[in-house]
């Protein structure tokens, strides 16, 4: 295949050759390249047919294009900066500058990188309570269970959700998939292959270690919680499952 940064500079070039600003983003860029990594293209207009979104080959390359005005990117990273994750953002503030016209990527560039290092807004005291029940429910519910099963996805359920309650109590970013091991290897060097390793475990009945990492972690924030937890239900939302 060419060369991914050739690639993508072509793609950007043929689809919209009125872009300001574009850029080159995800692992392709990195030492995690694989065989199956794709061209992560975001790229700047200063209107129609922005925004949008679109998957396409190109030059041998699986190409995502996404494709923004500046308001529009704005837009976007305001929504997901509560949602404590923005793959928008994150890709922007590390991505290479395939376009900068008159300067506008290096700007957006370094905003997106303050706003990255500024990190997400801090947990609650109840957001966490709320992770610390659901972790302490997924704990009962694997010394319960004798199903392989059902024990695959309360095992898979809970290394996603502890990981996701080690960066909330840390203050990080969240990620989805592998970014969510590339954001606790961040956070906490060394925890995914320890996390690993006891899930490993757990899958084929020996839950022990698994049990102990997640009480570990959950120990800072109070430990396990579950009697006297209590929250206000919204009509049409409340139960289990």
């Amino acid at each position: 295949m060419a060369d991914p940064v050739a690639a993508a500079a072509a793609v950007v070039g043929e689809r919209h050759p009125r872009a300001y600003a574009a850029f080159l983003c995800g692992s392709v860029i990195t030492s995690r390249r694989t065989a199956f990594s794709d061209l992560d293209v975001v790229v700047l207009l200063d209107g129609a047919p922005a925004p949008y979104r679109e998957s396409l080959r190109h030059a041998g390359w699986p190409v995502e294009l996404f494709v923004h005005t500046r308001s529009s990117w704005d837009g976007y990273v305001e929504r997901e900066i509560p949602r404590r994750r923005s793959p928008l953002l994150l890709m922007c503030a590390t991505g290479r500058l395939l376009l900068d016209r008159d300067g506008a990527g290096t700007l957006l560039q370094a905003h997106a990188r303050q706003l990255v290092e500024a990190g997400p807004p801090r947990a609650t005291q109840s957001e966490l309570d709320d992770r610390r029940y659901t972790l302490t429910d997924l704990l009962d519910d694997l010394a319960g269970c004798a199903d392989p099963g059902e024990r695959l996805c309360i095992v898979g359920e809970l290394a996603r959700r502890t990981a996701e309650f080690v960066l909330l109590s840390d203050g990080a970013w969240l990620g989805g998939g592998k970014w969510l091991s590339r954001r606790l290897a961040e956070a906490r060097p060394g925890l995914p292959d320890r996390l690993n390793a006891a899930v490993r475990a757990a899958l084929d009945g020996r839950t022990e270690a698994l049990v102990s990492l997640v009480e570990e972690l959950l120990a800072p924030a109070g430990g396990r919680l579950w009697e006297g937890y209590r929250r206000k239900g919204v009509a049409g939302r409340t139960g289990k499952g």
